[in-house]
């Protein structure tokens, strides 16, 4: 991860939940624990290294609980932790801020265009 700029406490979430996958991963874990496979199935344009990657994140921060089962296939299953639990309300605020966002037309689902300026 990168270093931190500052000690604001912001900045060391972002770190965590910045990017398109983990809030994503966590609104999926809120209903309950799901394996690898299922995750994938969630989150079908996600690659298998990323959603690796992400999940082992979560894991070292302390959201998100990994639990192997014995057996072979190995069965693994994922789990929010408390701490995961509590961030659920936060990223429920967020959507339904975002289709207040969009019924008011503040907001648009379209992507954003990047518009570049030439100067002469």
């Amino acid at each position: 991860m990168k270093s931190l700029v500052s000690r604001c406490p912001i900045e060391e979430v972002m770190q965590i939940l910045s990017g398109r996958w983990p809030t994503l991963l966590i609104y999926y874990l809120k209903q309950g624990t799901k394996r690898f496979s299922d995750l994938r199935r969630d989150n079908p344009t996600i690659s298998h290294k990323m959603l690796t990657l992400e999940l082992r994140k979560l894991e070292d921060a302390g959201i998100v609980e990994r639990t192997e089962f014995e057996g072979y296939p190995l069965r693994v299953e994922y789990q929010l932790t408390p701490a995961g639990h509590r961030l659920v309300p936060l990223i429920d605020a967020l959507g339904e801020w975002w289709e207040t966002a969009l019924d008011a037309g503040v907001a648009s689902n379209e992507p954003a265009v990047s518009k570049t300026v030439v100067r002469d």
